[in-house]
């Protein structure tokens, strides 16, 4: 009687076993198809794949409904994706208030208002919007210039954009992208290409200018992440060559900081010369350690993961610190 005991609570304990260890098994499958699904997510996202990234974002929503992060990164592929209505609409159904929401919002119904206000012409991988009567030459001969710097860029940093690039050619304010801004300023990137379409008469102008503000496109699609303003506007100079070989400007140099901030914010010319000088001095060692574009891509993509310090020792074994002292 004793061993039939025996051997029935022996049944029930490798019962309880093969339970628990089926369980175990079930939850660290879906465990690890969860974060295999993250993982694909954030690889989508950052190669701007959006399509897979939508799809993968509304599967984790339905795994976690409510999550604020993951419809954040839904709102912002919409509007990615151009579907701005859709955007909106989205963003006004969240039962949360969030900073990214109000700016997606507000830029989606500028854009839609700007794509019915504007007149359009396109080519292979750009769409071109303009106010008034330009010359058609002008805007045939801006797509022209950009189709030629985008295939450079591609062949450059061996990478290819997914998605159609804008540029805005514009004569009113209300289409220059920001606020009041310095007189030195002559076109931004704001995801859209912003160029005043006066330049069109000066070909050693808008050469270098569309070349410098298509590689700030082609760094935001490359990256996905605000890389220091010294990396971009460095990188951006170098590519337009516009200023290379400029003498070094007067005076002490300037921090840090200041060349990590957005250079929007100095209104006195002088000193803005100063920071794009020293942004361009500081990628231009970078590139004497290693000129390879390639290199240089995966550098600024590894700054998402890394962090900026530890990518820069990690590609070029140098600190922003340690640049800014050599060229000072």
């Amino acid at each position: 009687m004793k061993n039939i005991v025996l051997i029935f609570i022996g049944i029930i304990a490798a019962l309880f076993c093969l339970r628990w260890y089926t369980q175990l098994s079930a939850e660290k499958e879906a465990f690890d198809k969860h974060e295999a699904l993250i993982k694909e997510t954030n690889e989508c996202l950052e190669m701007a794949e959006w399509n897979c990234a939508e799809k993968n974002v509304r599967q984790l929503l339905k795994e976690t409904p409510g999550d604020q992060n993951l419809e954040l990164h839904l709102a912002w592929i919409l509007f990615e994706q151009e579907r701005y209505e859709e955007c909106i609409e989205f963003a006004k159904s969240r039962d949360f208030s969030h900073e990214d929401l109000t700016y997606l919002k507000q830029k989606s119904e500028l854009l839609i208002r700007e794509m019915d206000e504007l007149k359009l012409e396109r080519s292979m991988h750009f769409r071109v919007e303009f106010e008034g009567r330009p010359a058609r030459s002008d805007i045939m001969e801006a797509l022209s210039v950009l189709e030629v710097a985008y295939d450079s860029l591609c062949h450059l940093f061996d990478f290819h954009p997914e998605n159609k690039m804008h540029l805005v050619l514009y004569q009113s304010e209300q289409y220059q992208g920001v606020g009041p801004r310095p007189e030195w300023v002559g076109a931004i990137f704001d995801g859209k290409l912003r160029i005043p379409v006066n330049v069109m008469s000066r070909r050693e102008i808008y050469r270098p200018m569309f070349f410098h503000e298509l590689t700030h496109a082609f760094v935001r699609a490359m990256t996905r992440y605000n890389v220091p303003l010294w990396v971009n506007e460095g990188i951006a100079q170098v590519i337009d060559a516009s200023r290379t070989g400029s003498p070094r400007p007067e005076g002490s140099a300037p921090s840090l900081a200041a060349l990590s901030t957005p250079f929007l914010n100095e209104n006195s010319t002088s000193a803005a010369i100063k920071l794009y000088w020293y942004s361009q001095a500081m990628v231009e060692r970078l590139l004497a350690r290693n000129a390879d574009m390639v290199h240089f891509r995966e550098f600024i993509q590894s700054m998402r993961t890394l962090g900026d310090d530890e990518a820069l020792q990690k590609y070029y074994g140098v600190s922003a610190r340690q640049l800014l002292d050599e060229v000072r």
